[in-house]
């Protein structure tokens, strides 16, 4: 197929996506043809297009890198790609209009086209998602997700150098910033010409909703707040995340916590993280109930959970919201050193906080809240609610909000690294990481390992060791001591 063709195809489709009019094409691929450094169009012909947009793309860029418009470095080609990409994008009015226009009829019709869209204009990077592995591991509390993330690319030398001359500017403030809708990015930044956000008014607030661009689960979507703040859990956080299950009912949302150690990687812009997915945690079940004081239309549990999870329902999503802050106040001023549970520490430092999740199941609210504690100790400098140093070998980063739910982010070092682990429980020679030791060396003593079985082992041991770092994490432990106490900070409430 001829080069003209691809851009008359890729055209053929920037149209169909309907922020454009058949009118617009020989403009568009005029345009195209710029970006690429081609200078000319030969014999094509509109016809039905059968090839997506991505493989397409491919094309595309493969001909701007024979044309020497780009440097074959991850940063230009990202930047070049988002360009074309943004012709098949219709612009944030059109976009908006479409999803007010959907929503009309149907919240999930509104969402179904954003998120189509964000994928076939490549803002939701589903080819290098394609490479995460994935796996499911049953637990005492259920069946736990465990991903080992591979889609970020890492950078390359040649980027890495190209880096130390870019200009360091600080536009957009953060990756979070609604300035990077449109912003065609640099070496140090990546390129967002063809994201979109949709707007949304949280009371009285302006708010934005976007997908996540490397998708950790089902529709991973963000919404993020149109001013550049830090991140600060209270009522207000509570009242906003029921009013967006109330008005996008098919996801759930939640927020990271709002401190250091316990909070997630972007502390310094107020957003959450939602999605159509349904985490472990949202299946698993109250194990103690209780009464909440003042709120008689709250129903209040304890959930079957490593962490240490607080579920409040109702239909009244006010009450639920009043409610939320009530344990997070409580909960704030709360020390019982018997368990290590201390909320301020003599230099005036709060410790805790809460990860707060909401839902909507039919007509009723559901919140569950997550205690957090970010001390740390002499014997755990790294956080005393926090992954141990015996499971670091497999995850020593922060616990954040998607992980508290029982979806596992692991890094990408653990696809080598657990492959060299099945050389070693199987006796072959190996490169074996040796923090890893002790761990395959139990596996050797429990397990009866052969070739046909040793990936499933390793996996299943994994997820246990997530077990466990979600059992760290958890402020009252899952044992006696810890679960009685548990309960004494449910029954002052």
């Amino acid at each position: 197929m001829s080069i003209s063709q691809v851009v008359t195809d890729f055209i053929s489709l920037a149209i169909q996506s309907g922020g454009w009019m058949d009118l617009d094409r020989i403009y568009l691929e005029n345009k195209l043809l710029a970006l690429i450094g081609e200078d000319v169009l030969t014999e094509r012909k509109v016809r039905v297009v059968t090839e997506n947009s991505l493989d397409l793309l491919e094309k595309l860029l493969a001909q701007a890198l024979e044309n020497q418009l780009i440097a074959d470095i991850p940063a230009e080609r990202d930047i070049l790609e988002a360009q074309i990409m943004d012709l098949l994008t219709p612009p944030p009015s059109v976009v908006n209009a479409y999803f007010a226009q959907y929503y009309s009829k149907d919240p999930k019709i509104a969402t179904d086209y954003f998120y189509n869209l964000s994928r076939d204009n490549n803002y939701i990077k589903t080819r290098e998602i394609a490479q995460n592995i994935i796996f499911p591991t049953e637990t005492d509390y259920g069946t736990l997700e465990i991903t080992i993330n591979l889609s970020k690319p890492e950078k390359d030398p040649k980027q890495i150098a190209a880096e130390r001359n870019a200009v360091k500017v600080d536009y957009p403030k953060c990756l979070l910033c609604m300035e990077n809708e449109g912003y065609k990015g640099r070496l140090n930044y990546p390129a967002r010409t063809n994201h979109r956000i949709i707007r949304m008014n949280l009371d009285g607030e302006s708010w934005g909703l976007q997908y996540s661009p490397y998708a950790y689960y089902d529709e991973h979507c963000i919404i993020l707040s149109e001013e550049h703040r830090p991140m600060k859990i209270n009522q207000a956080t509570f009242t906003r995340l029921l009013k967006i299950v109330e008005v996008l009912p098919h996801y759930m949302v939640g927020s990271n916590a709002d401190l250091p150690i316990v909070g997630g990687s972007i502390l310094s812009h107020d957003h959450y993280q939602g999605g159509r997915h349904t985490f472990p945690m949202a299946v698993a079940e109250i194990e103690h109930a209780f009464n909440l004081t003042g709120f008689p239309e709250v129903n209040a549990g304890i959930v079957k959970w490593p962490m240490s999870v607080i579920r409040l329902t109702s239909k009244n999503s006010q009450d639920l919201s009043l409610a939320a802050d009530y344990v997070l106040k409580q909960w704030q001023k709360y020390t019982d050193s018997t368990v290590e549970v201390v909320a301020e520490t003599t230099d005036g430092v709060q410790h805790h906080t809460i990860t707060p999740i909401a839902r909507k199941v039919d007509e009723v609210f559901q919140i569950d809240l997550v205690l957090r504690d970010n001390n740390v100790s002499e014997q755990y400098p790294d956080g005393i609610f926090h992954p141990h140093p015996d499971v670091q070998h497999i995850k020593k980063e922060n616990i954040g909000l998607i992980e508290v739910m029982g979806l596992a982010i692991l890094p990408p070092r653990l696809k080598p690294e657990l492959a060299e682990v099945e050389k070693y429980l199987l006796d072959q020679p190996n490169k074996i990481s040796e923090y890893h030791l002790a761990w395959a060396d139990n596996l050797k003593q429990e397990k009866e390992i052969t070739t046909e079985n040793v990936e499933k082992v390793v996996q299943e041991a994994v997820g246990q060791v997530f077990a466990r770092v979600l059992e760290d994490a958890g402020v009252f432990k899952r044992n006696e001591k810890g679960q009685n106490a548990f309960k004494k900070f449910t029954d002052s409430l």
